[in-house]
This record gives structure tokens, sequence and C-alpha cells, in this order.
């Protein structure tokens, strides 16, 4: 059957809503924009108003007999080879626990790659699934960690043959893949699904020369958010699934389970004219932004003290086994630049926000949406930032401990942990206690401690020495890391 991706049933049904006139006496209480306050109206325009309204009994009839939502999941199933895709406005951080929890229950084991995103651990937490760590390729002399192998994820299996299925994060923040075929056939030889956290992969499945995306992988289900490397808006996200070993019927109710019940048609509808665009231009438009990322690469290597990553120092054996190129990681060789310094210089002084930082590099991610007029005055400041830096002193140190420094023992399981009796304590003495909370540099947000671990003192280094340095840990008790929160002892008490 040919399938009409001209069409945009969300888009198509908003505007037929604005053009009937339709009086709504329901949510939302703005009443098409009538009721929002002057200033409001002034910052975020009408549009914005006019497009917020109920989902069912609103854009759809009550029982949703239109099907525009449905239509649109549909079209986006068949433009990126999925059996079947559902829509959600809560982001991916609600998809991937959706699928987590499609594959895994309470008590079941989960493989999952430690350098997941802290929703991965969030699910645990909520779900008592409990976790089996694969670790990540870790490249010692750059500090950063690449997703696990399918040897891994196969070496995993056979020492957790109960394990319910598996989840991989590919592409990473940094762009670097995983095998994700392979991984895919090392479950199923076993009859265990796979999920893939594609989060960052929204665009991979519309050009030939970007990695392989999940679908096409064998993957069983995969999380996308549109809004990263997409152009939806934010909290868009989609998950994708196809085969036999998760049921559709599954995923949706476990969707259900987490979401919102006032989804926004707003992001609906971002996320329908994306996929449209996409399915009619994608390819031109990621040929475009392709030609242009490689030529960013080429002019930041040229500026003396930058390196601009690419395969030769993230892919080969050992590291990751494919790149994206369009997150452009740049590393920053001389002493008075960290990622952090470089992150704040250039909002600063420039008016750039670059995507993420670390203790030596920063990520700026090109999309179809960028052009000369954007990238011609990234290249500019970064020129402007080296001949800048060379005044200032040694950035501070952060401690980046080694690979098997850097991971610490799973005492308990993360629910265990996080629901315990818990008590503050210095940074000092934390050592050896067990971790009730999770501690997250951010972004990306891979937590660096988890709870249930036992604390050490190279990972509380690096974290004290991290936000001296710039590092920023939101979701910490006390972000300033004075402090870290602890499952309590009998000790304790009796104190």
């Amino acid at each position: 059957m040919t399938v009409d991706h001209a069409q945009a049933p969300v888009l198509a049904a908003l505007d037929a809503y604005r053009d009937s006139g339709m009086l709504a006496f329901s949510p939302p209480g703005h009443k098409q924009a009538r009721g929002a306050d002057p200033e409001v109206r002034r910052i975020l325009g009408d549009a914005v108003f006019l497009g917020d309204l109920l989902a069912s009994g609103g854009l759809d009839d009550r029982r949703m007999r239109g099907r525009y939502l449905e239509q649109a999941e549909d079209l986006m199933a068949d433009a990126v080879h999925a059996e079947h895709t559902f829509f959600t406005t809560c982001g991916s951080s609600l998809s991937v626990k959706a699928a987590m929890l499609s594959v895994a229950g309470p008590g079941d084991q989960l493989l999952i790659g430690r350098d997941a995103h802290k929703s991965v651990v969030s699910a645990l937490i909520l779900s008592g699934i409990e976790p089996v760590w694969v670790e990540p390729r870790w490249d010692a002399e750059r500090h950063l960690a690449h997703p696990p192998s399918a040897a891994d994820f196969d070496a995993a299996f056979a020492a957790h043959p109960g394990a319910t299925g598996a989840l991989v994060t590919s592409p990473t923040p940094y762009g670097s893949c995983a095998d994700l075929r392979g991984i895919a056939e090392a479950c199923h030889r076993r009859g265990r699904p796979l999920i893939v956290d594609e989060a960052w992969g929204a665009h991979l499945p519309f050009h030939p020369d970007l990695p392989t995306w999940a679908m096409d992988a064998g993957a069983d289900v995969c999380v996308t958010s549109i809004h990263k490397m997409g152009s939806g808006l934010e909290q868009g996200s989609v998950f994708h699934l196809q085969g036999d070993l998760v049921a559709p019927d599954v995923l949706k109710n476990r969707a259900d389970l987490w979401g919102t019940t006032s989804p926004s048609v707003l992001i609906y509808a971002g996320l329908d004219g994306w996929r449209r665009q996409m399915a009619l231009h994608g390819r031109g438009l990621l040929t475009h932004a392709l030609e242009l990322a490689a030529e960013v690469r080429a002019a930041i290597e040229e500026i003396d003290g930058m390196h601009v990553h690419g395969r030769e120092d993230f892919c080969g054996p050992g590291l990751a086994d494919d790149l994206d190129p369009l997150p452009v990681v740049v590393d920053l060789a001389g002493p008075a630049l960290s990622g952090y310094r470089a992150a704040d210089w250039l909002r600063e002084h420039r008016d750039i926000n670059v995507h993420l930082a670390d203790h030596r590099r920063i990520n700026v991610q090109i999309t179809h949406a960028d052009s000369r007029e954007t990238t011609e005055p990234l290249v500019r400041a970064l020129r402007d930032l080296a001949d800048a830096s060379r005044d200032w002193d040694p950035a501070p140190r952060v401690a980046v401990p080694d690979p098997e420094a850097l991971r610490m023992k799973q005492g308990c399981l993360p629910r265990d942990a996080f629901f315990a009796r818990t008590r503050d304590v210095p940074v000092a003495q934390a050592v050896g206690r067990t971790a009730a909370e999770m501690v997250t540099p951010y972004p990306p947000g891979i937590p660096t401690i988890l709870p249930g671990e036992l604390l050490t003192e190279p990972v509380l280094t690096y974290l004290r020495t991290g936000v001296e340095a710039g590092m920023n840990l939101p979701d910490a008790a006390d972000p300033a890391f004075r402090t870290v929160r602890v499952v309590e002892e009998r000790s304790d008490r009796a104190g």
C-alpha cells in the first residue's frame, strides 16, 4: 500500500479546529489565548495558545474517532521502518521507562550498559528491576566511555541467563555508536528483546551515510527524542516496536502507566510535522548538515590547541563501532581551558551555547537547521577563545579516576537504597557508605553515583574536584557536593 507522507494528520486537524470557530467549555482555561496574560501573549505569541488544546474532546472528539494521532503514528512507523510507533509528550525519559517495564518487572534482571541515562536509573528505582551492569568500553587516554560491545552483552547473558532482555545507549551524546546488529543477535539467540535508547539518533533513518539505526539493525524497541537532533518541540519523543518479543498492547499499556493524561497537542503536531519534513526532504537536509559538519570540523581542527575527535579517535578495537559526525566533539588541549571554562566563556562573551561540556571537551552539535550563518560565528568564537585563554591561569584540575577506580560495587538494589532511611554525611566521611541518591554530571546526564553503590575515595574526589572546576550536579541533594546522601546505618542512629 502506498503511503502519502505529504499528509500530516495532527497538523491538519489542528488547522481545521482553528477554522471551525469551535467553542470549548473545557480545559485549557486560557480558552484559545483569550484568557492568557497580555504580557505572556506578547512574549509567546498567540500561536502557542491556539495550538494548546485537549487531544480528546478538543483536537479530536471524546472517543478519538478521527484517529488523527493514530494516523500520525502509523505514518511515522512507515517512515522509519518500524511495525508500531507511539508518540509521547513526556520526553524519552518516559519512553525508556515504558520500554523497560515492557521487558522486565520487579525482581527481574535486565542487562544495561552502565553508561545509561539517569532516566534508566529512575525506572530501576520505581520498578524494582535488578540491573546487571554491562561495562562500557573505556578510553583511558581520553577519559571517555563508548557503548559496550556485542561480546560484552553476550558474556553478560552467559553469566546471567535469567536476564529478560538488554538495554544499550547508542549513539551516546558524544556520537559514538554500538554494534546494534551484533547486540540484537546476542539477544535474539536467547529469545530476549533488545531496547535501544537512541534518544540522540532520531535523524539516523533518513540518510545512508549515518550510522545504522536501531530498527534496521534488528532492535525490538527503540526510543528517540525528536527534539534533540530533529526539529520537534522539547519533550517530543517516540518509541518504535518491531518483532514478536514485546507485544504492542503491553508497550502501550506501560506507556499509559507512566504518561500524562493531558498530552500536549503542540508537541504531537511537532512530531507529525517533523516526520513529514524528514520523509519528504530528509536526505537533502541531512546531506547539507553532513557537509556543513565536515567544514566545521576542518575549520576547528586548524585552531591552535583544539582537536576535533573523529573516527580515528573514537572507533576501533576496544572503542566504538561507528560514529555520528554531527556532534562535533572538540578536545581542548591547552592547560588554561576546560570544557566548563570554554562553555561559560562562549555564552558570556559570544552568546553561544554548546551542547555539553566536560573536564576537557565541548560538544557543538550540528543539525539540518544550521548554515554558515550559524557555524561561521561559532568558528570565529572558538578562535577568539583560543586567543583569550593564552593569558589565563591553568584550569582547575579534575581528578578523573582510571576506569577500574571509576566503577563501584553495587551493594543493594537502587530501589532499596533510594527508599531507605538516609543520612547526609560529609564527603570526607562517605567512603565505604552505601549511596542513597543519584549524582549526575549534567549534561549529558549519565550518573556517576547510583543508589546502592558503595562509595569510594576516587569517585568522591572526582566529583568534588569536578564541582570546584565547574561541573554541574543538579540532582545531588547537595549540588555543591560538600555532603552526600547515604543509607543510614545503626551507628548513625546510635550517635
